[in-house]
C-alpha cells in the first residue's frame, strides 16, 4: 500500500471520528489542516530555506512569496477583525505583548530554524513527507516546548509593553494601507538586492506543475495559505497556530511519566488547564497539525517522492536535536512560531508579529553561519 492510500485512509478514519465525537467544526478544521499540509508540500513553502537563501545568495523569491501571502491575508482578515464577529462567531486576532521574552524567543527560534532544518509548519510537512531527520527535529521541538512552558514564569516577569495593533491605532483603512506599504517595501527591497547580485530576480510564478503531483508555483502556495488562514479564523474564531499543540503533547507525556505539569503556572490559565485535561482531539491546533502531517503524506505519495530513510548522519542528528530544542523553547517565549506569531500576528496587524520577524530573521542569520559546524550545506 503506497503513501497516498495510507494517508487517505487515515485521514478518512480520523475525520469521521472527529465528526462523530467532537463535531463537524472540529472535523472541518482537520480538513483545513489536510489542505495546509498538501499546500506546504507541493509549493515547498518553507520559511527556513527562504530566509537562508536570501542571507547566503540574496535570492528573495521566498520572501516575496511571503509578502504576497501576508498581503492577501490582511485584505481578508482586517475587515473581519474590525467587525469582531461573523454569523455569531466571535473573531479575534493574534496579538501579544512587546518585550524581552518576545525578542529572545524569536531570536532563539530563528537560530533553531536553520539548525533543525525547518520551522514549525516546515517540520510538520517535511516529517509527513517522509523526512526522518524532521521526525527527530519534531521530537526535540516538543521537548523544547515543554521546557519553555516550565520556564514561563521567569520570562513572563521580563520587561514588556502592552500589545499594539495597527487596527487599533489607525483604524481599518490606516492599518490596511500601512500593512500593504510594508509588504511592498520588503518586496521591492528583495528585488533590488537580488537584481544587483544576479542581474535578474526570480519570479514567484515560476515552476508551476500539476495540481495533484506538484510542484506548485510559490505564488499559488502563498494565496492558498491565505485561504487556510481565512478558513481557520472563520471556523475557530482565531488565526492559525501550531506550536501550542507541541507544548500540550509534550506536557501530557510528561504527566504520564509522573511529572506534575498541571501545577506549573503556564497551565493555570483556565482554557489551557482544560486542554491539558481533555483529549488532544478536542484541541483545534492539534487536529490541524495532524491534518498537516497526513496532508503532506498524501501529497508526497501523489508526487511519487515518499521515500523515507533511516540513514541520518550523526552531525545532522545532533543539529536536529539542538535546533529542535531551540525551536520549541523559543516558540514558547515568543508567543508562537512562524505561523502563530509571524504569519498570524502580522495578518492581525499586531506589532509583535513584525518584531518577531525582525528578531527571528536575525537569529536565522546566526543559525545559517552555524550550519557548517554540523556539516549542513548552505
Amino acid at each position: 500500500m503506497n503513501a497516498t492510500a495510507v494517508g487517505s485512509i487515515l485521514a478518512i478514519l480520523l475525520g469521521t471520528h472527529l465528526a462523530v465525537t467532537h463535531g463537524i467544526r472540529q472535523a472541518a478544521l482537520f480538513t483545513v489542516g489536510l489542505g495546509a499540509g498538501a499546500i506546504l508540500y507541493h509549493a515547498a513553502f518553507g520559511f527556513t530555506w527562504a530566509w537562508r537563501e536570501f542571507v547566503t545568495e540574496r535570492r528573495g523569491a521566498g520572501l516575496r512569496a511571503q509578502m504576497v501571502m501576508l498581503a492577501a491575508t490582511v485584505v481578508l482578515f482586517l475587515p473581519l477583525l474590525a467587525q469582531g464577529e461573523l454569523a455569531g462567531q466571535a473573531l479575534r486576532g493574534a496579538v501579544a505583548p512587546l518585550g524581552v521574552a518576545l525578542l529572545a524567543g524569536a531570536f532563539v527560534f530563528g537560530v533553531g530554524m536553520q539548525l533543525g532544518g525547518g520551522c514549525a509548519s516546515g517540520t510538520l510537512f517535511t516529517a509527513g513527507g517522509g523526512s526522518s531527520r524532521m521526525v527527530i527535529t519534531l521530537a526535540a521541538f516538543i521537548a523544547g516546548s515543554v521546557l519553555g512552558a516550565w520556564h514561563a514564569p521567569f520570562w513572563q516577569a521580563a520587561p514588556a509593553l502592552p500589545p499594539v495593533t495597527l487596527l487599533g491605532s489607525f483604524g481599518l483603512a490606516g492599518a490596511m494601507v500601512l500593512s500593504l506599504a510594508l509588504f511592498a517595501a520588503i518586496w521591492g527591497a528583495t528585488r533590488v538586492l537580488e537584481h544587483s547580485r544576479h542581474g535578474m530576480a526570480v519570479s514567484i510564478r515560476a515552476g508551476h506543475g500539476s495540481w495533484l503531483r506538484g510542484p506548485w508555483a510559490l505564488v499559488a502556495g502563498a494565496l492558498a495559505l491565505a485561504g487556510v488562514q481565512l478558513a481557520t479564523l472563520l471556523l475557530a474564531g482565531r488565526p492559525w497556530g501550531i506550536t501550542g499543540a507541541f507544548t500540550l503533547w509534550g506536557s501530557k507525556l510528561a504527566a504520564f511519566a509522573g511529572i506534575d505539569v498541571a501545577a506549573w503556572p503556564y497551565w493555570q490559565r483556565p482554557d489551557l488547564a482544560a486542554a491539558l485535561r481533555a483529549s488532544v482531539l478536542a484541541d483545534v491546533t492539534s487536529v490541524m497539525n495532524f491534518g498537516i502531517v497526513l496532508g503532506a503524506l498524501v501529497a508526497a505519495g501523489c508526487a511519487g517522492r515518499f521515500a523515507p530513510t533511516l540513514r541520518v548522519p550523526l552531525p545532522h542528528v545532533l543539529a536536529s536535536i539542538v535546533g529542535g530544542l531551540m525551536l520549541g523553547y523559543g516558540a514558547r517565549l515568543a508567543y508562537g512560531c512562524n505561523i502563530g506569531a509571524y504569519f498570524s500576528g502580522v495578518a492581525s496587524s499586531s506589532l509583535h508579529g513584525w518584531l518577531w520577524f525582525a528578531a527571528a530573521f536575525a537569529g536565522s542569520v546566526l543559525g545559517t553561519r552555524l550550519r557548517p559546524l554540523f556539516r549542513l550545506g548552505a
